[in-house]
C-alpha cells in the first residue's frame, strides 16, 4: 500500500468542529473564536447566546471526532481530569483577555463526532459529509464537566 501525502487526508479535527459549529449556529449560539488558543491551550469552540431568562452564557466546547470501535469510547476518555483542567486554565486565559465576558455564566461542553469513510444510517444530532467522509455529531454533552482552577 502506497503512502500518501498528509495533504491528500482531510483533517478529520477540523472538519468534525465545522460540524459542530454549524450545529451551534442552527440552535442559535453565536460562534466567537474556533481553536482560540494560549499557553495553556487551545479550546476548539467559543461561543454565546443568550438563555431563556435574556442571560448572556458564554460556552466552550470541546470537540472530539473519532472513527467507530476507538479505543477511548468515541473520545469521552480523552475528556480525563487533566484534560478539564488544561481548558479551564485556557478559559481563563480567554476571559482574561476579554475581560467584559468575564462575568458571563460559562459552561464547558463536550462533542462527540463520529467519524466515517462511507455513509451508514445512524441516530445523530446533526451531520456532515465532506471530503469522502461521513461525520455525525453522535452526542453533545452539556455542562460535561465544572471549573475547575481556584482564583
Amino acid at each position: 500500500m502506497a503512502n500518501h501525502p498528509s495533504s491528500d487526508y482531510p483533517d478529520i479535527g477540523t472538519l468534525g468542529e465545522d460540524l459542530v459549529t454549524q450545529w451551534l449556529e442552527s440552535t442559535g449560539w453565536v460562534i466567537l473564536h474556533r481553536r482560540w488558543h494560549c499557553r495553556w491551550g487551545e479550546i476548539d469552540i467559543i461561543a454565546q447566546r443568550k438563555d431563556d431568562l435574556g442571560t448572556m452564557i458564554l460556552v466552550f466546547v470541546e470537540v472530539k471526532t473519532r472513527s467507530p470501535g476507538n479505543w477511548d469510547a468515541g473520545g469521552r476518555m480523552a475528556i480525563a481530569l487533566p484534560k478539564q483542567v488544561k481548558v479551564c486554565r485556557t478559559a481563563a486565559m480567554f476571559l482574561a483577555k476579554y475581560p467584559e465576558k468575564a462575568d458571563y455564566p460559562c459552561r464547558f461542553d463536550v462533542a462527540i463526532v463520529c467519524c466515517q469513510r462511507k455513509i451508514t444510517k445512524a441516530n445523530a444530532v446533526a451531520s456532515l459529509s465532506a471530503s469522502g467522509y461521513y461525520l455525525t455529531l453522535q452526542e453533545y454533552i452539556r455542562a460535561a464537566f465544572e471549573y475547575l482552577i481556584d482564583n
